[in-house]
């Protein structure tokens, strides 16, 4: 029986076609693919116990054959996934005005959806806390077919038309000499490429900003990255930008904190967003569009098919349209997770392309990946990949062709099959091309309105907060301190000086180079094989926004502590009462906390009964939880004061400026700690449980306390 979504009696359509292609054995009596009941899968066919294997034992050869066939080619980019189910519904039927797509307009329907997080550079074997962008992509199971919006976490991308793609992937991934480093950008070839194409200025202060090193999938920004269109039941069409708002806010980890955590556990995000979906914390996004009208396209001082630009709140405020749950995790990775086939190009009636230049190439780009990687043109056969509507076409055979199509017609125009299937009138739902008028020379050139590569780039540095931009400062150097070649580093700060002269300073004297007086000439090296140099150099004009709320997280919400990890240090001689109710005051709150003592089994407070331990310094790490909390108790102080462990627990928790709590006779941990004898703000005592509690969850609900930014630099 299919499983129902929270809230709703209504079993999910989706959740009942894949259960359609789901198996449970447990019970059952094992057999081959066949379905021959196995009697010894433990002895392979040999002629006598200790003579030859048989070729005849065809159960051994189909076991290995499909053995050495399960692997299928990894995604050249977005390689390392973790996926889920959920559901979108939209809040209202006001986007009518503006779009004919069905599950935007219709608050009575929900539409299943199956979402992919995603890091781009790595291999599916690399972690989790590289510095990244993060894919978010999301396929909507629509009665009309079913719409991919395939976006990232971060709004704008490194260049501006799709031929430059592979050249960017090539010198993103492992140098190919020597195929290091993995999963990383900090390397020469990356940085050669940046600095001769200025386009991805922008970009770059996205990825050296936090937003690249997320605390969570489920505390990340989406994105559609480019300009589509929305069009409305009458044919009248508005350009559209597609956004995700994390109602847990937007949050990030420290990147010396990223570093240690890949190696505590490299899974940390997958593992994460499993756990909280399986807890009942279902990650929820808010669905957001910024609409311009199409008499509206040339307002802006910059290029709305530009997909290194974003459209500043500001000037085009998100409007919050729907929300989407996830509330299922998948039953098998490799058959759903690994097997979904996004494209930006599965579309519905309603959604249209721009002419971004960047979108048009990806459209020609995704279908000849899945063809590779999934075997044939079939790929939306799998059962994660199928439309829950019925699929009536032509389209025939192939590899791993599972749809019976009966009758003698597989050809349109017939009359042997009563001419069907037969075409939609956009008045029964068909999908009709926008009529976009186009009178232009054919020709190998990029638009003028393109040229600004700076502008908005020095807006996002300017709307951070200043741990933010010391944060970006300290990327730059950390990547760049890695290029070898001086000349790459000289070019990359003479493009810095373009962004800030201040951002060029810091990452120059990190560098101990001089700070450039400009840019190398020519600054693009992306231009035409005929064209002048002169012709085609960045221009960098005045913004309307300077500065805007939205692009700093310091401005995110900050009002839950649902869902978050709490770490208790606590041993033999705990008080147990106050443990007991912080550990009930943080439930409350929807977080967890987690009991770490010297070993596992249990603990004995001074009074009462046992208390079970959930994890021992041997395994557990300050940089697995969102804060920590040091309970009292005469003999459980003394035993953590003269720990090694729990004092570099509590360092390190500082370092990364997470809350920190303590019963006030306890204190004499923290004062065994680096910092104790000046705690700075986010460290808290008490001795009233009650209150102590509240102080102690409005702490955590603040994510991190950076102004303890130069204090957090403790041995740890």
């Amino acid at each position: 029986m299919a499983k129902k979504t929270p809230g709703n009696e209504n079993p999910n359509p989706k959740t009942e076609q894949l259960a359609a292609h789901t198996e449970e054995s447990t019970g059952e009596m094992l057999t081959t693919n066949q379905g021959l009941l196995v009697n010894d899968d433990q002895n392979s066919l040999k002629a006598g116990n200790r003579g030859p294997s048989l070729l005849e034992d065809f159960i051994l050869r189909e076991k290995i054959t499909h053995f050495d066939h399960e692997r299928i080619p990894e995604r050249i980019v977005h390689a390392r996934g973790s996926g889920a189910h959920g559901v979108f519904r939209v809040y209202d039927d006001s986007m009518a005005r503006y779009t004919r797509a069905a599950f935007l307009t219709d608050p009575s329907v929900e539409t299943p959806v199956f979402v992919r997080f995603s890091t781009v550079a790595g291999s599916r074997g690399s972690t989790d806390l590289a510095r990244d962008v993060r894919g978010f992509a999301v396929k909507f199971y629509t009665p009309e077919g079913n719409f991919d919006l395939v976006g990232n976490n971060i709004p704008v991308f490194f260049i501006q038309d799709a031929v430059k793609f592979p050249d960017l992937i090539h010198a993103a991934k492992p140098e190919q000499d020597h195929e290091m480093p993995q999963a990383a950008t900090a390397h020469d070839t990356f940085w050669d490429f940046i600095s001769l194409m200025p386009e991805s200025a922008h970009m770059i202060m996205w990825a050296m900003s936090d937003r690249a090193i997320p605390r969570s999938y489920r505390m990340m920004e989406g994105f559609g990255v480019h300009t589509f269109r929305f069009v409305n039941g009458k044919g009248k069409g508005c350009f559209v930008k597609f956004h995700w708002k994390p109602l847990l806010g937007v949050h990030s980890v420290a990147w010396d904190e990223a570093q240690k955590i890949s190696g505590k556990d490299p899974d940390f995000h997958r593992r994460d967003l499993w756990e909280a979906i399986e807890a009942g914390h279902y990650p929820e996004y808010e669905f957001g569009v910024q609409i311009v009208a199409e008499e509206d396209e040339h307002k802006f001082e910059f290029d709305l098919l530009d997909p290194t630009k974003i459209i500043p709140e500001e000037l085009v405020p998100v409007r919050r349209i729907g929300k989407l749950t996830l509330n299922r995790n998948p039953d098998n990775f490799f058959a759903e997770t690994e097997q979904v086939a996004m494209h930006p190009g599965h579309i519905v009636p309603g959604i249209d392309f721009s002419n971004d230049p960047l979108l048009q190439g990806r459209l020609f780009s995704y279908t000849d990946t899945q063809l590779i990687r999934l075997g044939g043109p079939n790929f939306h056969e799998i059962p994660i990949n199928r439309s829950i509507e019925p699929v009536h076409n032509h389209q025939r055979d192939g590899f791993m062709r599972q749809q019976i199509n009966k009758g003698k017609a597989n050809y349109n125009p017939n009359s042997l099959g009563g001419g069907c299937p037969f075409q939609a009138k956009m008045a029964d739902g068909g999908f009709v091309s926008y009529p976009e008028k186009i009178d232009a020379k054919k020709v190998r050139e990029r638009s003028r309105s393109f040229f600004d590569h700076f502008s908005q780039a020095t807006l996002f540095y300017n709307s951070q907060s200043e741990p933010e931009k010391q944060h970006i400062a300290d990327a730059l150097s950390f990547e760049l301190g890695k290029v070898v070649t001086v000349a790459i580093r000289q070019r990359m700060l003479g493009i810095l000086t373009r962004i800030d002269e201040g951002l060029a300073a810091k990452v120059a004297g990190a560098l101990g180079m001089p700070v450039p007086t400009g840019p190398d000439q020519p600054v693009n090296h992306s231009i035409p094989a005929d064209g002048n140099p002169k012709d085609f150099q960045p221009v960098k004009v005045t913004a309307s926004v300077t500065k805007s709320a939205a692009l700093s997280m310091a401005n995110t919400v900050k009002n839950t502590i649902k869902s978050r990890k709490i770490a208790i240090l606590a041993a033999d001689g705990v008080n147990g009462a106050s443990l007991n109710a912080m550990k009930k005051a943080l439930a409350a709150g929807g977080a967890l906390g987690v009991v770490i003592a010297p070993h596992l089994g249990n603990i004995q407070p001074a009074k009462g009964e046992a208390i079970p331990v959930d994890q021992s310094f041997l395994t557990a790490a300050s940089v697995l939880f969102d804060a920590v909390y040091v309970p009292g108790g005469e003999n459980s102080v003394a035993a953590l004061t003269i720990n090694a462990d729990a004092v570099h627990f509590l360092n390190e928790a500082y370092r990364h400026c997470k809350a920190i709590a303590a019963d006030a006779d306890a204190e004499e941990v923290l004062n065994s700690t680096y910092f104790g004898k000046a705690p700075g703000p986010g460290v808290i005592t008490g001795a009233d449980n009650a209150e102590l509690a509240q102080r102690f969850t409005e702490a955590i609900a603040q994510h991190r306390f950076w102004e303890r930014e130069q204090e957090r630099r403790v041995p740890a």
